[in-house]
């Protein structure tokens, strides 16, 4: 009996090819991929032999493949600008190079394809520009490309081990520290981040790659007098800049004076008229000012000027009261099937389809985009839901009634924190703007400073081979928990407009009100809670700029509710009336008991605008900012109904969590 072969292996393949037995190599790629046909690294490989043996449509057909499964996956792209090449299509090589380089910055092959091709055109300027590039990538230190490149296949873990080692040989390399705040940064490492950047600053002045992340940096930590002082350095060193123009503009944004980030929008757009990125951004201001029309125009004018700019769609979906035409739907669909879409884009446009379609009311081909949507932001996150069940027990575990009699007194005593908790898109956004038209309340944004501060105590815990979080809370002094909740008051000030209290509404909070309450003794606390179906299914349409990837699976969700249910239950078995639930669904049936109870439970009189919290006029920057800018409606109660063929995962997810919510 003939024994059965073994699948080749990659390396032997790659061996082959290196060989240039290119009819050998496909052979055994052929096995491969019968068994694994997404397998990226057999598809790549699969293009380059077929570029060699000239059967350039069969190597563009493997490309595409490839593209669909990665649509960033930079040597598709660079395989795709080398086999245009040959085939003697220069504008398509090049388009595909940019597009290379973009996604890689790495590939030297991908610069150095641009570069003859836009010499031949006589294409000086573009060269130059090209050219100094490539010249930057052929000075940056071997072991730096490298993690260039890891960083880019989003191998972020072997590309911090690779530049920690480097900046252990080499400490004050400014390049090997900005990578490894871009990888701290993508990692949620803020602080860190933040502070190799500054010290980058200091090293080197003038290097503007170094000053624009360390301005996104504090953009990040919602240091935004910090951003905008550095964004205003660098346009004073060039005041005709439109990148700095732009970064300043935002910044403005940041701070609250969208007159001036409206007017340099308007500057940028006059030196690079139509530029989508500008009018998307200009289109958020509008939006952020309640300036509904003109936000839709900003919006409209940036998909004329390049009708593949997601961001653009999705941003018009995201307005929530927005309906897309039929003709909208169909230059959708067009640029959804493009197969050199950006995975960014792709996403946006998934979204943006799943709300187009909503609207519809055909529900099976919204749920079809809202899913694939998330597959590919799931395909990218590091999200474990057994992690973050640990995680959250682990609060159980530490924060206990004995932990907060024996800190009893402790703690800053200032009562102006109120924190708004629970889960995204439950109605914390309509909480807040109903506190916030209070005179004595001013609202401000899902501030980051606790979250910060939980994943300070967490690295402190590894690095000092002690006590983890939440264990740590337990070793912490009396003196120090007063400073935390003294410098929470301190960071958040930037944020007020002086008003007694102040509204912190991250809705992740919820995981760390022992800490909250160890430093902040006497601070409000909120809990938004809605039903699960309505509050889970609405944060899987939800796309989120970050922070919140459970919400990219239904069963990831139901599990992440449960989880908040059984923590919440803990906080009020430990800490009795500490956390006041509000009900959705009871604010939006009879608005003016819960808005007096939630007045008594902050210690507020009562105040008959929080009742007309429509009128207040605020910049709301959350996904509700359209909505909670109308009176109260309930046909957004059960919109979750029109999905249930399709939520059996979630419900199994949530088990006997459903049945404490019943909705007649």
């Amino acid at each position: 009996m003939q024994a059965r072969r073994q699948n080749p292996d990659l390396k032997s393949i790659q061996d082959k090819v290196v060989a240039k037995r290119f009819d050998d190599a496909l052979a055994d790629l052929a096995e491969l991929l019968r068994d694994d046909p997404d397998n990226q690294e057999s598809l790549y490989m699969s293009a380059v032999c077929r570029r060699y043996k000239a059967e350039f449509d069969a190597a563009l057909e493997d490309l595409a493949k490839l593209k669909a499964i990665a649509p960033e996956h930079g040597r598709a792209h660079q395989e795709e600008g080398h086999t245009c090449r040959d085939m003697g299509h220069a504008e398509e090589a090049l388009q595909a190079y940019s597009r290379a380089c973009r996604f890689n910055p790495a590939l030297e092959a991908s610069w150095r394809g641009q570069l003859d091709i836009l010499k031949k055109k006589g294409l000086e300027q573009q060269a130059a520009q090209v050219n100094a590039q490539l010249r930057r990538l052929q000075n940056m230190p071997r072991p730096l490309v490298g993690v260039t490149d890891l960083i880019a296949q989003g191998r972020l873990l072997k590309a911090e081990e690779i530049c920690r080692s480097f900046l252990q040989k080499v400490p004050h390399h400014v390049e090997g520290m900005r990578l490894l705040a871009d990888i701290g940064m993508r990692l949620g490492i803020l602080d860190d981040a933040e502070f190799l950047l500054e010290s980058a600053v200091k090293f080197e002045p003038d290097n503007v790659p170094v000053r624009i992340d360390y301005i996104q940096a504090l953009r990040k930590r919602q240091k935004f007098l910090l951003a905008l002082e550095q964004a205003r350095h660098l346009l004073r060193t060039a005041p005709q800049n439109p990148q700095f123009q732009s970064l300043f503009a935002i910044e403005c944004m940041q701070t609250g004076d969208f007159e001036t980030a409206l007017a340099t929008f308007d500057d940028v757009l006059q030196q690079v008229p139509g530029d989508p990125v500008t009018l998307t951004s200009k289109g958020h201001a509008y939006k952020t000012c309640g300036e509904y029309a003109s936000a839709v125009s900003s919006y409209r004018a940036a998909l004329t000027s390049q009708p593949q700019y997601g961001e653009a769609y999705y941003a018009l979906a995201n307005l929530k009261v927005y309906s897309f035409s039929d003709d909208e739907i169909r230059t959708m669909h067009v640029q959804e099937s493009n197969n050199n879409l950006s995975h960014a884009d792709r996403v946006y446009l998934c979204f943006a389809l799943g709300k187009a379609y909503e609207d519809k009311q055909d529900f099976e081909s919204s749920f079809k985009y809202y899913k694939r949507g998330n597959a590919l932001k799931k395909s990218q996150s590091r999200y474990k839901a057994e992690q973050m069940s640990e995680e959250l027990r682990a609060q159980h575990k530490a924060c206990t009634a004995e932990l907060f009699a024996q800190r009893s007194g402790v703690g800053h005593s200032a009562p102006d924190p109120i924190f708004i908790v629970g889960l995204p898109r439950a109605g914390s956004t309509l909480l807040e703007q109903i506190l916030s038209s209070h005179s004595q309340v001013d609202g401000t944004l899902e501030l980051p400073n606790i979250l910060s501060l939980s994943q300070r105590l967490r690295r402190r815990g590894r690095q000092n081979a002690g006590s983890r979080y939440p264990d740590i809370l337990w070793e912490i002094s009396d003196e120090e928990l007063k400073t935390f909740g003294e410098q929470f008051i301190t960071d958040t000030r930037i944020h007020r407009k002086g008003a007694p209290f102040l509204i912190d509404k991250m809705p992740n909070n919820f995981r760390h009100i022992g800490l909250i309450h160890l430093m902040l003794p006497t601070a409000k606390i909120i809990d938004a809670r809605r039903h699960p179906m309505a509050c889970c299914f609405s944060g899987f349409k939800q796309l989120f700029a970050e922070g919140q990837e459970f919400t990219y699976d239904l069963g990831d969700l139901g599990q992440y509710y449960a989880d908040y249910i059984e923590l919440m239950d803990h906080w009020d078995e430990i800490l009795p009336g500490k956390v006041l639930r509000v009900q959705y669904e009871d604010v939006v049936a009879d608005l003016e008991p819960q808005v007096r109870r939630i007045l008594e439970h902050c210690g507020l009189p009562f105040d008959a605008a929080c009742l007309n919290y429509h009128e207040t006029e605020r910049s709301v920057r959350t996904p509700s900012s359209e909505q909670v800018r109308q009176p109260i409606y309930r046909s957004g109660l059960e919109q979750w109904r029109n999905f249930e063929p399709y939520l059996e995962p979630l419900k199994d997810a949530l088990g006997p969590v459903l049945d404490r919510y019943p909705i007649t």
